[in-house]
Order: structure tokens, then sequence, then C-alpha cells
């Protein structure tokens, strides 16, 4: 009897350790934990050194364990932004102009945001000023009437269809293969790891949750959200009875971009991070939000997407960017000259097609 309680107590503790981590890594301690990052790259040397200090005790910048917070945008930071738009945008399109079960119902606005998509990707018309927020308010109308469940299985099924301009990998498929290390790298040292991005929450959440990140750490655009039998009642005039549905409305609460973003990590996570990563001027306000933490040593890091070969990166584009994220503070990752991989040796960029 005891040699029994003394087996399940064990299997207790190894299943709440593995439970602690919203994305467990495989080897914990790793030796080479960046191993798909290049030994010289100056960002892989500058991010286990920022480690190396705040988890050491001894340290003057040691970071306790409650305070190791780090926030990663999505799109273009660990997953695919060039195939040949971001996720969302992909979805939006397909959904106003090719799905046979809401192309011919979708409002006129919104099939024009949904063709300003379309005409951005194939012929390289310029969006319209400020689309970041038109494409807001038109995604949520054209996913209004959804229960949560039903938009969560709409947004993974269009994530099985193969990426456009890849061969070898689905859009589901389109992790940063060598950012996965540094989820796995940060939680094996203590950190807690949030996803903030400009994307709608539930596709960030779908999108997320086959790497591990727990849905309660991702922080994206929000839609009003009411129960199925609610209709016009204001949320704190109704009483939700059981077995009703949650559903997304066509009303906007927030894009997440910008100081937006730092609003919304205020809000939700109530500390200042101390790790930050991104890879546009959207991230630039999460970052200095963490480069103004007052109370522990911080870092801010940038990815550029100058790798031509691999992925639909315009070079020229992304070694400027690079040039003014360093004069900003930020510590820049090159896809390009500090990975070994992108997507994975199995996977092959091609032309786009439509």
């Amino acid at each position: 009897m005891q040699k029994t309680c003394k087996s399940f107590f064990v299997l207790a503790l190894l299943t709440l350790s593995l439970l602690s981590c919203s994305r467990a890594p495989e080897n914990a301690k790793n030796k080479n934990p960046l191993s798909l990052w290049n030994d010289d790259a100056a960002s892989k040397t500058a991010l286990i050194d920022y480690v190396k200090a705040v988890t050491d005790e001894k340290s003057p910048d040691f970071i306790p364990v409650n305070d190791r917070i780090a926030t990663f945008d999505m799109d273009g930071t660990f997953v695919a932004e060039l195939y040949p738009s971001y996720f969302e945008y992909n979805l939006l399109e397909y959904r106003v102009l090719d799905d046979p079960s809401y192309k011919d119902i979708a409002p006129a606005d919104v099939k024009e945001t949904a063709q300003n998509i379309r005409d951005f990707v194939r012929n390289g018309t310029k969006l319209p000023s400020h689309f970041d927020m038109k494409h807001a308010y038109a995604a949520a109308k054209a996913y209004s009437g959804m229960t949560i469940a039903e938009f969560d299985a709409y947004v993974k099924d269009f994530a099985k269809k193969a990426a456009n301009g890849f061969k070898g990998m689905s859009y589901g498929q389109g992790y940063y293969k060598p950012m996965l290390e540094v989820f796995d790298y940060l939680h094996e040292n203590g950190f807690t790891c949030y996803v903030v991005s400009g994307s709608d929450r539930f596709i960030c959440r779908a999108l997320t949750e086959p790497i591990g990140i727990a849905s309660n750490r991702v922080i994206g655009m929000d839609v009003i959200l009411k129960s199925s039998n609610q209709g016009e009642n204001d949320g704190v005039d109704y009483t939700m009875a059981k077995g009703e549905d949650i559903l997304r409305t066509d009303q906007l609460i927030i894009k997440n971009l910008k100081t937006n973003k730092v609003k919304q990590i205020t809000q939700e996570i109530g500390k200042v991070p101390v790790l930050s990563f991104g890879n546009s001027g959207g991230d630039a306000a999460m970052h200095n939000l963490a480069l103004s933490n007052k109370k522990y040593k911080s870092a801010a890091f940038m990815l550029i997407a100058d790798d031509d070969v691999h992925d639909h990166a315009n070079r020229e584009k992304a070694l400027n960017l690079g040039k003014q994220w360093k004069e900003a503070g930020y510590v820049v990752i090159s896809m390009r000259d500090d990975w070994k991989t992108i997507y994975g040796n199995n996977v092959e960029k091609t032309d786009f097609t439509f």
C-alpha cells in the first residue's frame, strides 16, 4: 500500500510539473537550446546572455520567476505572414469571396475589404489607408453570429489548406521553427510567455493551440460577445440560461496594435514584461513598455524578414527596417543570417498560384 501511494504521489508531481508550462520543453536545460540558430548569431548570444543574467540568483540582474514575463507578437514573429499575406487577411478573403456558405450574403463593405486584399496579393495594388481598421470592422461583420466553437473550427479547417507559395506546408504549420525553440528555452528558464497580437484573439488561440500556448495567455483583437438568447439586452440586464452558446457579434472592441497592445498587457497581465518579441512598428510600443521596466533588466527583439530564398521576403525593405530597429534600441534577428532554417528542410518556397 505504501509503495502504491508513493508511486501515485510521484506521478501526480510529474503531471503537475508538465502542466505548469503552456509549452513544455522536450529536454529540460538543453545544453544547446537554440540548435536551429547559427552559433555566431549576435541575437542568439544576446538572448542567452540575457537569460543567464536574469536567472542567476547571484547576479545583480536576477529576476524572480513570477516576474519573468515575455510577450510575443504572432504574425511575422513566430507565425508566417508572407503566404501571401497575414493569415487573418487570407481567411477573410476566402470567407467573403470564395466560401459558398457566405459569399452571396456578405455586405457590400465587407466584400470591398476582401477585394482590397485580393487585389493586393494578386496585383500588388496598394491597400487603402488605415486598412488595419477597415479589415477589423469587416472581419467583425464577416464572422458575426458564429459560436466560439464554430469559429474555432472554421479557423482550424482553413488552416489545413496548403499554404500558398510553399510546398510541404499547410497554413496551420507555418511556424518559424527557431522561434518555437525560444518558447521552450524561456519556459525551461521560468518565463511565462504571452501572445499579444493584432490578429483576432480567437484566431490566435486556434493557431497557437497546437504548439501548446494556453488560451488564457493569448491577447488579440476583440469583438463583443453575447449569449445566444441575449438579443439586444445588455449583459448586466440578462442572465444567461443553461445550455446557451456564446456568439460573436459585429461590434469591434479593440484592434490590438501599437499602444493598444500596451493597454491590453496592462489590463490582462498586470505586470510590465521584461522581454518582448515582434517584427513591425505595431510592436514598438510593446517593446518600449518592456524597455521602460523600472524594476528589472529588460530586452526587446525584432525579427526582419530578409530571407528571400526560403521565404517571400523583400530583402531591401527588411534591411532598412533592421537599421531602424537597431537605432531604436532593439536586438535585430535576421531570418537569413541568424537561422539555419525557417519552416524546416522539408518545406520549399514556390511561386504563388491563384
